[in-house]
């Protein structure tokens, strides 16, 4: 019943709520009224003579604005509002006494009354404090009623710094989490009381977890670094109790603390990247004041280097893409981000060399960031001519393209993959750079086209990796798929990627491969059992057979390695950029990688599986195809 009422009274018109309010108040005033009437030994048979005080007490609460406000939300300005409300009432109250009474109407019996009440000290104090007691005290019940209601789960807040503070009062007016209690590492603040919610040493934690005190843990530490991030979900994962975290200060800073801005634990915080804080110089040098072209721009790549180029002020951007509905969510996303910047979409495909020399032309391209590629390993390893067309002769049509455009800087995305690759993708991706390096290596008067590539391992949540499957499989119940139990991989953010690509081709001098630092490797199968602790989930395993979730190894798929490499020599050089290296790695001669893609282009012809692999082994080094013995013959026929 009480339920009931309290969704009907929530349910009811801003109007109706204002009524509701103004009545209460009224009421409250003349009860306020009557009492210190009565403590100042005014006769009942006058009181009615009083009447006009609570009526203009409405009035002047209504005209400062204290029926605007919402009961559930009440804080201290709204406290603030109804004493100042008070207090004005209480000097306009002496004003029209001294106005009616010694001026207009001296010796009127009904303003005597009020004469003699209001120069009773005694009695117009004790009616402005009870009517200050009331009406804030109606509206802190009225608060607290509406906002005791059970909570879908109860929270630990860890942190009880201002984020966590204003977290917690966010929560309190949401139904979906109770907070139970903060978490915090200074001993001066444990077992006190933060809003009424004690602070707990965070040796506690797992009592209350244990205990099944505690749903989920909410981290309320903006300003902590990635590394003190990192270890402590370290300690909070072993606990199997799902865990959100606040964002960072910079997206803090926007607005105040909303619940819906707690974001589920993701790769980037188990693995606790230090980023180096970006050269502004060479972030500048190919973009500010230039045109600048970026293919596959609607892909995960292509789309964050379109991000962060629109914010180095550049003359214009032109997004190109095959995949309309990509390209136009990209344009309409750089359209709100930098409304400032010459933005133009053009569909296209890079194999297109009169296309992508058109647009060259057309625009007066200064830089180009080649992201249009097929990188998912499986679907390359079942298309492969489409992933030898567009990876290989697409690179060849834009680096042409870009040389006959007299383009100043092309840079390359490359791969980890293709370092000795075992499939055919990765293979691409190396014949790619190939013909970059062949370009560059020629000595033409004519080309003043800066190119480089830049090579790096897995970015988190680009498409066809397996974290977002892992998430996804975990909010399903699992069970999470592994390859297998030794797989290994590099990770790095995709805005991290962005960023060092473009410093990166800033740095190029003509055939450059440039190598990220990706970190250190991390082991897949525990990446996935760190998931679903922090999930709120137990791995289902031998040693646990009553968990919830189960991990699966599923075998390496065709062309998978149990780890990736970054350099194919050990010619690696340092450059101004610490996370930026430079590879000395061998390549073929123009001339001779125009002979390979001649015979590419008749083996996709006869649509030769044999002999496109046969190509690819002769021209990569180290390429060693898995599920089938290449026919070298082949080659030596063409000899």
């Amino acid at each position: 019943m009480t339920r009931q009422l309290k969704k009907e009274l929530l349910n009811l018109n801003r109007l109706a709520k204002q009524i509701i309010a103004a009545s209460a108040d009224f009421i409250l005033i003349t009860f306020s009224l009557s009492l210190s009437l009565y403590v100042s030994g005014i006769s009942p048979r006058e009181f009615p003579v009083f009447m006009w005080i609570p009526f203009l007490s409405i009035s002047i609460f209504y005209l400062i604005g204290v029926y605007r406000t919402v009961l559930r939300y009440i804080n201290f300005s709204l406290i603030y509002l109804l004493l100042k409300a008070a207090l004005l009432t209480f000097i306009l109250i002496f004003a029209i006494h001294l106005l009616f009474i010694y001026i207009l109407f001296p010796y009127t019996q009904i303003f005597k009354a009020t004469s003699d009440y209001l120069l009773t000290a005694e009695g117009s104090i004790v009616g402005l404090l009870f009517s200050i007691v009331s009406v804030v005290g109606i509206r802190l019940v009225a608060n607290f009623y509406f906002l005791d209601q059970p909570s879908e789960k109860k929270v630990i807040i860890y942190g009880a710094g201002a984020a966590g503070i204003q977290l917690a009062g966010a929560l309190r007016v949401s139904s979906e989490m109770e907070t139970v209690a903060f978490v915090d590492v200074n001993p001066l603040l444990h077992k006190t009381y933060i809003g009424g919610i004690k602070v707990l040493n965070p040796k506690k934690l797992q009592m209350l977890i244990l205990r099944n005190k505690v749903d989920e843990v909410l981290i309320a530490m903006p300003s902590a670094s990635k590394s003190s991030l990192r270890a402590l979900l370290r300690e909070i994962e072993n606990y199997s109790v799902k865990v959100r975290i606040l964002p960072g200060l910079a997206e803090l800073a926007l607005g105040k603390i909303l619940v819906s801005e707690l974001k589920e634990v993701e790769v980037s915080d188990l693995l606790g990247r230090l980023e180096v804080e970006a050269d502004q110089e060479l972030l500048d040098s190919n973009i500010c004041e230039k045109v600048v072209l970026i293919t596959g721009s609607g892909g995960s790549i292509g789309s964050e280097i379109a991000r962060q180029v629109a914010k180095l002020r550049p003359k214009k951007i032109i997004l190109l893409d095959s995949n309309e509905y990509a390209l136009y969510a990209i344009k309409k996303e750089l359209e709100s981000l930098a409304p400032e910047v010459n933005l133009y979409a053009v569909l296209g495909n890079v194999k297109d060399y009169k296309r992508m020399l058109e647009v060259c032309k057309s625009f007066g391209v200064n830089t180009i960031y080649h992201t249009a590629a097929y990188k998912h390993v499986l679907l390359v390893e079942e298309n492969l001519f489409e992933g030898v067309s567009n990876n290989i002769l697409g690179t060849k049509s834009c680096a042409q393209a870009a040389i006959d455009s007299k383009v100043e800087t092309f840079v390359l995305i490359s791969t980890d993959k293709a370092v000795r690759p075992t499939n055919i993708m990765g293979a691409t991706k190396r014949f790619s750079e190939m013909i970059l390096q062949s370009l560059s290596a020629e000595d033409d008067d004519k080309n003043i086209t800066r190119m480089c590539m830049v090579r790096f391992g897995n970015v988190i949540g680009s498409s066809g990796s397996a974290i977002p499957l892992f998430q996804q499989q975990i909010k399903n119940g699992g069970p999470v798929t592994v390859t297998h139990p030794e797989v290994i991989r590099y990770f790095m953010s995709i805005p991290e990627a962005a960023e060092l690509v473009i410093q990166a081709g800033a740095m190029g001098k003509g055939g450059d491969v440039f190598v990220l630092d990706m970190g250190e490797p991390v082991k897949i199968y525990e990446l996935a059992k760190r998931l679903i602790n922090l999930s709120g989930m137990e791995l289902k395993d031998k040693t646990n057979p009553d968990g919830e979730i189960e991990i699966i190894f599923t075998g390496l798929r065709p062309g998978e390695k149990l780890y990736e490499e970054l350099l194919i020599g050990d010619n690696v050089s340092k450059t101004k950029h610490k996370q930026i290296l430079r590879a000395e790695e061998d390549f073929l001669s123009k001339h001779e990688l125009d002979r390979y893609i001649a015979l590419l282009k008749e083996a996709e012809k006869d649509d030769d599986v044999v002999a496109l692999k046969a190509i690819l082994k002769e021209v990569i080094s180290g390429f060693t195809p898995e599920d089938e013995i290449v026919d070298v013959v082949y080659l030596q026929k063409q000899q």
